[in-house]
């Protein structure tokens, strides 16, 4: 078979399975076995593919069938500027969090040598995509998975960051080093009993632990606000991401530990995404 027909199969399966990209995923799969890009494939159809290749190719298929997201199929997601390194140990990259980077790049423009805290660090997409833009400033991420570390510290690695971050396995609670100009965070703020509501790929795949913020939702994020109140320096901005119906909840806890809203943001659907504020 050739790369047309074989990505033609794929995708049949996965339209079968309801699966919505499924012409999409069967590209990317196919360029993912055969060691090439999408162009590649795309642009040399009529090229013949080895019976092993075609064979590794259609489990593939068959695990994207069952919701695995395409993400941890090739281990990578494209975020901001880079290609991460992701496996099902780390939530998927998502484009509404590149807000997160937006702003912090925005709001830094004119600053020198600041140090940066993460806070849930996870594949490291979101401080790294910060400090490949900016090459003078400093970073530390936490997590309390240190498989998430592991991955972070390979994607700091890829994109030469590694001597400008430093990672530390801890639950946020529990951290007590450094003063920090600016801290980011995308803590899990889906309430526990809507987990069961998501996406199936989402549901059945991505860590847990990225994603149930408690009960109402706030669970995790009330802790992050607590921490970041204390290991922010006056007048540091700090970044945070919501549930689409979380914002005046979270601005009402951010006020109390003294914190300012300079801005909330809107995420690609309109849905309100990212709060910015700042110390007082």
């Amino acid at each position: 078979m050739n790369i047309s027909s074989v990505i033609s199969n794929g995708s049949k399966i996965l339209k079968k399975n309801l699966i919505s990209s499924s012409q999409l995923d069967s590209e990317i799969l196919l360029a993912k076995i055969i060691n090439k890009d999408r162009k590649y494939v795309l642009l040399n159809s009529n090229n013949k593919i080895s019976k092993k290749d075609q064979n590794t190719f259609f489990k593939l298929i068959e695990r994207r069938s069952l919701g695995n997201p395409v993400a941890y199929l090739t281990n990578k997601k494209f975020f901001w500027n880079s290609e991460y390194f992701v496996t099902n140990d780390t939530l998927i990259p998502r484009p509404d969090t590149e807000l997160i980077v937006e702003n912090s790049l925005r709001i830094t423009k004119h600053k020198n040598k600041i140090n940066i805290l993460e806070i849930g660090v996870g594949s490291g997409c979101i401080i790294l995509s910060i400090l490949k833009e900016r090459k003078n400033f400093y970073g530390t991420g936490i997590d309390i998975s240190q498989k998430c570390l592991n991955i972070s510290k390979i994607n700091a690695l890829k994109l030469k960051i590694s001597s400008r971050i430093k990672f530390y396995k801890s639950d946020v609670d529990k951290f007590n080093l450094g003063k920090y100009d600016l801290i980011v965070s995308n803590p899990p703020y889906i309430k526990k009993f809507d987990l069961r509501y998501l996406e199936r790929d989402i549901a059945k795949f991505e860590p847990r632990l990225a994603l149930d913020g408690g009960l109402d939702g706030l669970s995790e994020i009330r802790k992050v606000i607590k921490k970041s109140s204390e290991l922010i320096k006056k007048n540091g901005k700090f970044i945070l991401e919501i549930g689409f119906d979380q914002k005046n909840k979270v601005i009402n806890l951010l006020n109390r530990e003294g914190f300012y809203i300079n801005s909330t943001q809107k995420d690609l659907a309109y849905n309100d995404r990212c709060i910015v504020s700042t110390k007082i």
